[in-house]
């Protein structure tokens, strides 16, 4: 359905072990805003029935079952670099994104577009 770099799930760990609220399962989906239409969610949740979920190493990853097929193929990544790091997302899905690149649109599912 979806992949997550080594990379990503190494930071991932490290975020669940720094949680207050003892949360350890990941929720990755969109929802709809930004320029283009849809923004990516990512964070730690608990899961309900609307969830489909899958394991990376021993990491739960929850994802809408409406939302799959916007998200289906997509690659999460974590990238360090001089000015730190931050997680990409590759969906092969995204048909447009912002300038900002922090929303984007599909063919099936243009979201609903906020002004930037």
């Amino acid at each position: 359905m979806i992949t997550i770099t080594e990379q990503a799930i190494l930071r991932i760990k490290e975020m669940v072990k720094e949680q207050e609220n003892n949360l350890n399962t990941l929720r990755f989906g969109v929802t709809g805003g930004g320029c283009s239409g849809l923004s990516y969610r990512l964070g730690f949740d608990e899961k309900t029935e609307r969830d489909e979920s899958f394991r990376f190493d021993d990491l739960e990853v929850l994802i809408d079952k409406e939302e799959l097929p916007i998200v289906k193929g997509t690659v999460i990544d974590y990238k360090e670099n001089m000015l730190g790091g931050g997680f990409t997302i590759n969906n092969p899905n995204a048909i447009a994104s912002c300038g900002c690149g922090s929303s984007f649109r599909t063919k099936t599912n243009q979201g609903t577009p906020e002004n930037c």
